[in-house]
């Protein structure tokens, strides 16, 4: 009974530090967060550079295209869902099946649940807790503070974080500048930014950039 009493206060203290994390994230600066922290804990590791760019900047000192370009390529029913996208979800088991190229169906709360909360390394673990908190902060959370959040945090080039860090780095402007065009390939890289650069894009870059570009008109309608 003692063993269970001490595992239940524990279960409930994670749990009220969980709530707490949430709440407070929804008002003040994510300084910084697991992705980057076990991003650089690999680059030492391998000997390599292990100092990171992240400027966070509020969303008014963001250019609105930006939010339409990675809404328009990542997750276009952003606004809709409520955290998860099962019609996404299922295309991506259903292509899987097929013996398509593996592809994910996660949505943008979802990418922000697992880059500012979840430690885990192993998939099903960090599942489980992305899962977690994707249902707190799409509760605790209004859409707008979810964009923020993934704007500043989400990694758009090696170790380089968040909307005002690449768009320093790479456009050489603050990222309430930044164009349609810059934006759509900010957006182009995501899917893995360490392979797609926007600042020295690739032919397969610059075609994806016109079709978000497209995305982002048709959303517009």
């Amino acid at each position: 009974m003692r063993l269970f009493r001490i595992i239940f206060r524990i279960v409930i203290a994670l749990f009220l530090l969980s709530i707490g994390s949430v709440v407070l994230y929804r008002y003040v600066p994510v300084p910084v967060t697991p992705l980057m922290v076990k991003n650089a804990v690999k680059a030492a590791l391998k000997g390599e550079p292990t100092t990171f760019h992240h400027d966070w900047v509020p969303m008014e000192e963001i250019s609105p295209h930006l939010a339409d370009a990675v809404v328009a390529s990542e997750d276009q029913r952003f606004y809709q869902h409520s955290g998860f996208d099962w019609k996404e979800i299922g295309n991506a088991i259903e292509e899987r099946k097929a013996g398509k190229r593996k592809r994910g169906g996660s949505t943008i709360s979802q990418q922000t649940a697992k880059n500012v909360f979840t430690f885990c390394t192993s998939t099903w673990a960090r599942k489980a807790v992305e899962a977690y908190y994707t249902v707190l902060i799409e509760w605790l959370w209004p859409k707008e503070r979810i964009l923020e959040v993934y704007l500043n945090s989400i990694e758009m080039g090696p170790r380089i974080y968040g909307a005002e860090a690449v768009a320093r780095h790479h456009f050489g402007k603050s990222a309430d500048g930044l164009t349609r065009s810059d934006c759509a390939l900010i957006a182009a890289t995501l899917p893995n930014p360490k392979r797609y650069s926007s600042k020295v894009p690739s032919d397969y870059m610059r075609r994806r950039q016109n079709d978000i570009l497209v995305q982002m008109k048709l959303m517009g309608k």
